[in-house]
């Protein structure tokens, strides 16, 4: 369940030429800046409102609207009727498909966005792929670094396989949605069209059309009036 084609629909993006050859969909992250480097024609085809930072190695297809104070380094494609809103952070080495929204305070590093993707709110996403028409709530943070030192792993049915990499975020297949301020752990994979529920710590890989629901205990109690 690993391999591109378990999560993407590879139609859905115009560099489906990133993931061939890939036995598991996170070895795309590895090539992505060779790949960059050898596809990347800078251009800007956009407009902005106000007054944005775009770096010399960056392209940006037409109908994309980019606002002001957003800052995009490059290397970075991003394709077509895309929002890039107030204050949008792309870091190095990002590819965004088309009509894809990045919100505002929205930080991307190293990452692959398919179509329709939409990053809105106060999010970070760095070394992952995000399917088509995956959503992220507001405050999600998809984390791409362990505590203790060493490449990230994925779990699954009791073995662990190493990715080679020391930074991997997540991968979200197609539709998957994460709820508002949950967090994605190093090496996490959720399956097409999957929910994670707000405020979840996640760890690991949730199954296609599953959901993951947390259930933390709320307590209520009196409040003593001050005099």
């Amino acid at each position: 369940m690993f391999k591109p084609a378990d999560l993407f629909d590879l139609s859905q993006t115009e560099h489906p030429a990133l993931f061939e050859g890939c036995e598991f969909a996170w070895d795309a992250l590895k090539r992505l800046k060779d790949y960059l480097n050898g596809n990347l024609r800078p251009a800007l085809h956009n407009t902005c409102e106000g007054v944005a930072f775009i770096g010399p190695d960056v392209f940006i297809g037409e109908g994309t609207v980019v606002e002001d104070g957003a800052m995009i380094k490059g290397p970075t494609i991003i394709g077509r009727n895309c929002r890039i809103r107030h204050n949008a952070y792309i870091r190095e080495q990002v590819i965004v498909g088309d009509d894809c929204v990045v919100g505002n305070s929205c930080e991307l590093k190293s990452a692959v966005l398919f179509n329709g993707c939409q990053v809105p709110h106060f999010n970070y996403v760095g070394d992952s792929i995000l399917g088509h028409k995956a959503h992220l709530g507001a405050g999600v943070v998809l984390s791409n670094v362990k505590s203790l030192k060493g490449n990230v792993t994925v779990t699954h049915d009791g073995q662990k396989l190493d990715t080679g990499l020391s930074k991997f975020g997540a991968l979200l297949g197609d539709g998957a949605e994460i709820g508002c301020n949950a967090v994605l752990n190093p090496g996490s994979i959720i399956g097409r069209h999957a929910v994670v529920y707000p405020l979840t710590n996640w760890r690991g890989v949730l199954a296609a059309s599953s959901i993951a629901k947390h259930r933390g205990q709320i307590e209520v109690t009196k409040r003593t009036p001050r005099g």
